[in-house]
């Protein structure tokens, strides 16, 4: 096909590394630390098998034809007394169930942005919003952070500055860094984005995967003039196969969401759909979630471990309450871009830092996951990087 025929959306896109990212994990040779994936072992197989097979005998012919597109009533309801955990208020009206939450923030980008309309994101974040955000030609403006996320002054300076339509933030044990952005903060953020009508796209995938600390509100929960959408999933906690998340928003935005949703998939699978609130509803979730929360503490802790005794002096890392990954910062000289072709010869993978950023910078960071690797290979896994970042230096 000729390069001409393209549509200048996908021409730089940059989606090779999330492809490249699950090509590694198929190779049973290499420990990779690459993708930001559940534990095989934390799937509910069975729990799920047996209600797929419930499901299919009492209502087989119902969730196997069409349904409504925002999502199946009762968990639509169920999932608007759920997020009253996090302090959000909503009936099932501000409720769309998506086919995975990585849609919402598609959906939110069909709905509010023109190309040219500029969005505010952090530096780094999640690397397939900014894939998303490329095709609808935006521009991409910094919103400075620090260690406890996006700095409130930070965001109105930019907002003032660059007229942004939206502003993505991942709150929780952000990915990639994991960091954390404290109450106060989640609460200014709300207010400012409200003052100047600038949508916000919570991204919040991670919030129950939490091993340390209490939780905290959403920024949702802060939002009091319904620009905030509210992004969720049942990928990280249940089961990414699935593909089941849902977005909380204003019921004028979630209508806006819904129109945009029927002209991409016209609706989320209706069989993911009950599987999901019947392993809700039945007592299921908690108990698997205490499961998979102290499998990945422990998991979390032996690769903090694992780094202080193998990595050289002069690199630094961050030290996660929860989520998926740590972030880790190498000599300014050490590009991981070049790094990931020596681990390769050394069977381990990363993901190397500069695609989280929309500028190319970072080159001196990548992503370690240790969610999906077991305890026998984040140890191995961690020396052989530990190897190779010692060479480089």
């Amino acid at each position: 096909m000729q390069r001409a025929a393209i549509a200048n959306r996908m021409r730089d896109l940059g989606g090779d590394v999330v492809t490249n990212m699950f090509t590694v994990l198929d190779k049973a040779d290499i420990i990779s630390f690459a993708g930001g994936v559940p534990s095989p072992y934390a799937l509910p197989v069975e729990q799920l098998q047996v209600l797929a097979d419930e499901i299919l005998a009492t209502a087989g012919r119902q969730v196997l034809q069409y349904s409504t597109i925002d999502g199946y009533g009762p968990l639509r309801e169920w999932i608007a007394q759920w997020v009253a955990d996090r302090g959000i208020q909503a009936t099932r009206d501000n409720v769309l169930v998506l086919s995975g939450g990585q849609q919402g923030i598609d959906l939110s980008a069909k709905v509010f942005l023109n190309p040219g309309d500029n969005v505010l994101l952090e530096r780094p974040t999640y690397l397939a919003a900014i894939t998303i955000f490329k095709a609808y030609e935006v521009g991409f403006r910094p919103v400075a952070s620090d260690e406890q996320g996006i700095i409130p002054e930070s965001l109105e300076e930019a907002i003032l500055k660059y007229k942004p339509k939206m502003l993505y933030v991942v709150p929780t044990f952000q990915n990639p860094t994991g960091v954390t952005i404290p109450a106060e903060r989640r609460k200014a953020i709300a207010e400012i984005a409200g003052k100047y009508g600038v949508i916000v796209v919570e991204d919040d995938p991670y919030a129950l995967l939490r091993y340390d600390g209490d939780p905290i509100p959403s920024i949702a929960s802060y939002d009091t003039a319904g620009v905030v959408i509210h992004v969720n999933s049942f990928s990280k906690i249940v089961s990414p196969g699935l593909r089941v998340g849902y977005a909380v928003a204003a019921p004028q935005i979630k209508d806006l969401l819904t129109q945009a949703k029927q002209t991409a998939d016209f609706h989320t699978s209706n069989l993911s759909q009950r599987m999901i609130y019947e392993f809700c509803t039945r007592g299921m979730l908690e108990p698997h979630l205490a499961t998979v929360r102290e499998t990945y503490k422990a998991k979390r802790d032996a690769a903090l471990r694992a780094m202080e005794k193998y990595f050289p002096e002069g690199v630094h890392w961050t030290h996660p309450d929860g989520g998926l990954f740590v972030w880790v910062t190498l000599p300014e000289h050490i590009d991981t871009g070049k790094l990931m072709a020596t681990a390769a010869e050394h069977k381990v993978a990363f993901i190397p830092g500069t695609p989280f950023y929309f500028d190319d910078t970072g080159k001196n960071t990548m992503r370690i996951n240790f969610s999906n690797a077991d305890f026998e290979m984040l140890d191995e896994g961690l020396a052989r990087l530990g190897d190779v970042i010692r060479e480089a230096m």
